[in-house]
């Protein structure tokens, strides 16, 4: 990494909301703009320094379904890719610098599974970059608020379950999703860093699907096109941030789309059915398969909100990485969905520390 002749000054100045984008301007060593790079796109190399940062058989935070090795998994190639972005330099992750850059903070994800995963893999990397340092984990609201906290540098990270952002309740006609209704902001309030997630409950059908209406306003819906009832979700949680959110004192980053691998077509090997088996990464910057559709609606809604919200662009580092998920070493179920920890969330980590720097 530090052979390049150039080396890149990571302004993320455009992946703010005006523009969803994370071009950065790069320098050379007389401080020449020399190119420009995205952070989120560029390919896997293989790197024998990885894993760096924690070792899963011993962090306390990983939830059973994905601690692979811990579950049986042979294989370990998958522990040693790093991102490497197109034009610039990923900095590594320095928990102590975070730590002490961020005393006295508050840090919360919101969102569902996905965004489990990322916390998981933040509690580990800051717990491993301070061994000796107490900690305290919480766990209230019947489960859905996990709250870490290292009482020597004031410092917390929580994950706070709400897969769709907006409401879901139980009422007499059955399980209402409210597309303009917020009840439980009231957790995302003074937070210092707030990263959000929403997408994959969207789709789900059948026994999988949480809701039997939609509502919008007093109309009850029974089915509606998914994407546009993400769009209404989406607008009613970005008019809350707009309303109620002091950049000056909080940053809101919006993770984007993590890809799943449950047809081998999409990576251009139609005989394979899934994940499983899968020990390399796509080789190169681009991915064969389709892209989703809430990318469009993601970066639609946050273009038009009025305070910035920076887009943590995951979706191609994370389709490139098929061989990256739990597959059948996930405590007994099949998971090509989520992710091995250690593994790829561990990059998103790096792109959220070099975001929050710069930002």
């Amino acid at each position: 990494m530090g052979t390049h002749a150039s080396r890149c000054k990571i302004v993320v100045l455009l992946v703010t909301f005006l523009s969803n984008q994370s071009n950065v301007e790069c320098e050379d060593e007389q401080g020449t703009r020399s190119e420009s790079c995205d952070l989120f796109k560029g390919s896997w190399v293989l790197d024998d320094s990885y894993p760096l940062y924690y070792d899963a058989l011993s962090c306390p935070f990983i939830d059973p379904g994905l601690n692979c090795q811990k579950n049986g998994r042979p294989d370990s190639m998958y522990l040693e890719y790093r991102w490497n972005p197109i034009g610039c330099e990923l900095p590594r992750f320095d928990g102590q610098n975070f730590l002490q850059k961020f005393r006295g903070q508050k840090i919360m994800f919101v969102g569902d599974s996905l965004s489990n995963n990322q916390w998981q893999s933040l509690a580990c990397m800051l717990h491993f970059a301070v061994p000796s340092s107490n900690y305290t984990l919480v766990r209230s609201g019947g489960g859905a608020l996990l709250n870490l906290s290292f009482p020597e540098y004031g410092l917390s990270t929580a994950f706070l379950k709400n897969g769709f952002l907006v409401d879901l309740v139980v009422e007499e006609v059955g399980r209402v999703l409210k597309l303009d209704s917020l009840s439980r902001t009231q957790h995302w309030k003074g937070v210092d860093i707030l990263i959000f997630n929403s997408y994959h409950w969207w789709i789900h059908t059948g026994r999988l699907q949480t809701w039997d209406y939609f509502q919008v306003g007093e109309n009850l819906i029974k089915d509606m096109d998914r994407m546009e009832a993400y769009r209404i979700a989406l607008t009613t949680w970005a008019k809350w941030i707009d309303s109620n959110i002091d950049p000056g004192k909080t940053k809101v980053f919006f993770q984007g789309i993590s890809a799943v691998h449950n047809h081998g077509s999409e990576w251009n090997e139609p005989a394979v059915q899934d994940c499983r088996g899968q020990t390399k990464a796509v080789e190169g910057a681009d991915y064969p398969g389709q892209h989703y559709p809430g990318e469009a609606v993601v970066k639609d809604v946050l273009g038009n909100m009025t305070k910035p919200v920076y887009l943590l662009d995951i979706t191609l580092l994370t389709q490139l990485r098929k061989d990256g998920h739990p597959s059948n070493y996930a405590n007994g179920a099949l998971d090509c969905s989520h992710w091995c920890l250690a593994g790829v969330p561990d990059t998103w980590n790096e792109l959220l520390y070099a975001m929050l720097l710069e930002s």
